[in-house]
């Protein structure tokens, strides 16, 4: 049986209009840390900003769009949003 034909995703950077969901513990000023940590590293789209809490509240989703400019750039913002102890997952 041959292997399936995985292609890989590479990002073109810059990439103007990179996604970046952060999933964290739902406290005051979750929304506003993810976009100050962000905008330390990235030109962030502000039109892009979705919240949405989960079911029971206990986490916090913020959504918002970057203009990505290379791996170590999305490497670096990842380091920082988990290094604050609220955020769960980059993605």
């Amino acid at each position: 049986m041959s292997e399936p034909d995985v292609k890989s995703h590479k990002i073109e950077f810059p990439c103007a209009d990179y996604p970046i969901k952060v999933i964290g513990d739902t406290v005051v000023g979750f929304k506003d840390m993810v976009i100050e940590v962000l905008s330390k590293h990235a030109k962030v789209d502000l039109s892009t900003l979705a919240e949405r809490q989960s079911k029971e509240g206990k986490y916090t989703t913020v959504q918002l769009h970057i203009v990505a400019e290379s791996e170590n750039q999305l490497h670096d913002i990842n380091s920082a949003l988990r290094a604050t102890g609220i955020v769960k997952m980059v993605l």
